[in-house]
């Protein structure tokens, strides 16, 4: 099949594109948030921003992975992750449109905002600041999911939609202002640093395995029922920040301590995913352990950070 993946070269997009070998792949990014990606052999990559591509060329599916999901990262660049979350889902979709593909869409759990039902399930309708800090994000990647739906529903595109929670693995980059909480504490911990925790860490999350996410992707793209679909891919398993960061210090051996900052503004005290519509129509429920997965994130790190 050939595959258009707009992301490619990020996080989730780069483990993405690595399971599709032996598909024609095109990954389209402008590198301005991965790190860590080797482009596979024979894989095309299109150096552009996703709102700024367009191509008269025909694929079977059009993946848009995308954004800018760190949040420093985001309210850093909130001009270009609103445009990345709206006109570049807008430019991604007209090539499905026109290519008559499966348009497969990562959206985020920040779409529910600070949820009053945890674990939250699809048909939570979400509870977010539209004007605050957080709001170049999560009502943008909210705006896309109508418009994906739009699509759905005036053409008949046959649409998919994932919203991932805390997702997390090898990859997961780690520095400046693109460091999410599981790859910056276990950074921190291998450098003896302290594990710097936002707020009094009672906040809780729960954490996905990359290959599980990758398992959820490649299903919600082949099975038929997914179409015109919105499907949580997460764990329901809470876990609180600090008790992370004690985790991490344990699976490195580090001595570090824990640094308490401000909390951010507008930060959900709770998240965790209903996934009961992935299980129904997908047969689809994470395998890999937290601790698990931890202990191979924490051993990538210690091969890339000699």
């Amino acid at each position: 099949m050939k595959f258009l993946v707009s992301g490619g070269a990020g996080f989730l997009g780069s483990h993405l594109v690595d399971a599709l070998k032996g598909h024609d792949v095109t990954v389209v990014d402008d590198f301005s948030t991965s790190k860590y990606f080797s482009p596979p052999e024979g894989v095309q990559v299109v150096r552009q921003r996703a709102e700024e591509f367009q191509t008269s060329e025909k694929f079977d599916v059009v993946a848009h992975l995308a954004a800018r999901p760190s949040p420093e990262d985001y309210m850093e660049h909130p001009v270009d992750t609103a445009l990345s979350n709206s006109l570049g889902t807008y430019r991604m979709l007209e090539v499905a449109r026109k290519s008559d593909a499966v348009f497969f869409y990562t959206s985020t759990s920040e779409v529910y905002g600070k949820a009053s039902v945890v674990p939250t399930p699809e048909d939570y309708w979400g509870y977010v600041n539209p004007v605050g800090v957080r709001s170049c994000y999560d009502e943008s990647k909210r705006f896309s999911e109508a418009l994906v739906m739009a699509y759905y529903r005036q053409y008949g595109l046959d649409v998919r939609v994932h919203r991932p929670f805390n997702v997390y693995g090898p990859r997961l980059r780690e520095d400046g202002t693109y460091g999410r909480v599981v790859s910056r504490f276990v950074f921190q911990a291998l450098r003896g640093e302290p594990l710097t925790v936002f707020g009094d860490g009672t906040q809780t999350r729960a954490f996905l395995y990359v290959d599980d996410w990758v398992d959820a992707a490649l299903r919600t793209i082949r099975v038929d029922e997914a179409k015109g679909q919105v499907l949580n891919v997460g764990s329901d398993v809470e876990v609180r920040i600090l008790d992370l960061a004690k985790k991490v210090i344990e699976l490195t051996g580090s001595r570090s301590d824990v640094k308490f900052l401000p909390p951010r503004q507008d930060d959900p005290p709770r998240r965790a995913a209903d996934c009961s519509r992935a299980k129904r129509l997908l047969g689809w429920e994470p395998k890999t352990p937290l601790e698990e997965g931890l202990r191979r994130t924490v051993d990538w790190f210690r091969g890339v950070t000699k």
